[in-house]
């Protein structure tokens, strides 16, 4: 029996809102899931905000954020995976701004401290398959930064530590907040550099410990009484021949070496586990150290990291990231700046 036009409009507009619902369903289920994932990473991380408001903008960041670690994830021809974090309600120029902090020098400066045309790993020949200086136990534990954008100083101290370990057997715990109150040179919190914080360290003397000059992640003035307390001295730094990663390789068989890199992409900020190769250039924005190398059963080359931000970033605060990218400079132009402390 054929239906009347009132019957055709009924059955038009019952599909029409059925479909509509079915769509409507399709957007909610995914925003409920963001909203659930959100409020347990709220949780985990103990993030609070001021009000509302705020709390809202930062759950659009989140989504965005969220939507690019799972689009990334599903492209199913990566060698990493992302995830979320401690920053994943951050824009990447948030990010940035907060937890980075390297600022390179307009030129480089010669001092006494360093040979610009020497390089003693230059005739290093017994370089093994792989090292971990953090398995030999030359490395410390992750550290985080914080809302400082210190990572210089991190560097600094991590390769100082590393050195003072392999040298004399003892593993120290440097001060970076010593670096960023005491560095003429540097800016704090606000940039600086690896070698005008060696340089920093030799003048002084030496560097004192995280005890007896505690992180607090903002700007201070220098506690020359502290300072003078040393633990740790270096007697020089070199610079690894640049855009070279055969020759940071040498010295990275040796010891820790400090780089610095392009950490300006969104997929270096939520960067969770496996060997890094995403997008990435040759902005310096900053700094960390290599404390190894070795390749995967594949044979995947990679550089192994230590970062400053924290466990939850990467795999337990450390990176993997591609080895003989194919360019001089390096992935992410990790071998453009490379530098390390003599002892």
């Amino acid at each position: 029996m054929a239906l009347s036009f009132a019957g055709n409009l009924s059955l038009c507009l019952g599909l029409m809102l059925g479909s509509w619902a079915v769509h409507a369903m399709s957007r909610t289920l995914p925003e409920a899931s963001a909203e659930q994932k959100f409020e347990q990473w709220i949780g985990e991380h103990g993030r609070t905000y001021a009000d509302s408001e705020e709390k809202g903008n930062r759950f659009e960041i989140f989504v965005d954020n969220l939507r690019f670690i799972e689009d990334s994830n599903h492209a199913g021809n990566r060698t990493f995976k992302l995830g979320l974090n401690a920053f994943s309600d951050l824009t990447v120029e948030e990010f940035l701004a907060i937890h980075t902090g390297l600022s390179l020098p307009p030129v480089h400066r010669n001092h006494p401290w360093t040979m610009p045309f020497s390089f003693m790993h230059a005739n290093v020949t017994d370089v093994p398959d792989s090292i971990d200086w953090v398995e030999k136990g030359a490395v410390n534990a992750i550290k985080d930064q914080g809302q400082c954008g210190c990572c210089w100083a991190f560097s600094t101290i991590a390769t100082v530590e590393s050195i003072t370990q392999i040298k004399i057997g003892n593993l120290p715990e440097l001060s970076e907040q010593q670096l960023v109150d005491c560095t003429s040179g540097n800016n704090g919190c606000n940039g600086g550099w690896m070698d005008t914080a060696f340089e920093y360290i030799i003048q002084n003397g030496g560097i004192t410990s995280e005890t007896n000059y505690s992180y607090r992640a903002t700007d201070g003035t220098c506690n020359t009484v502290a300072a003078s307390s040393i633990v740790a001295t270096i007697t020089g730094y070199e610079d690894v021949p640049t855009n070279n990663e055969g020759e940071l390789l040498k010295a990275v068989a040796m010891q820790p070496v400090s780089i610095a890199l392009d950490a300006s992409g969104q997929e270096f900020q939520s960067y969770s586990s496996g060997i890094f190769n995403g997008n990435c250039g040759t902005l310096m924005t900053h700094a960390v150290a290599i404390v190894g190398y070795g390749s995967t059963e594949d044979g995947t080359k990679y550089w192994k990291i230590r970062n400053s931000w924290g466990e939850t970033w990467g795999e337990a605060g450390y990176m993997r990231i591609q080895r003989d990218f194919g360019q001089p400079e390096g992935l992410c132009g990790l071998a453009m700046h490379p530098s390390y402390p003599i002892m």
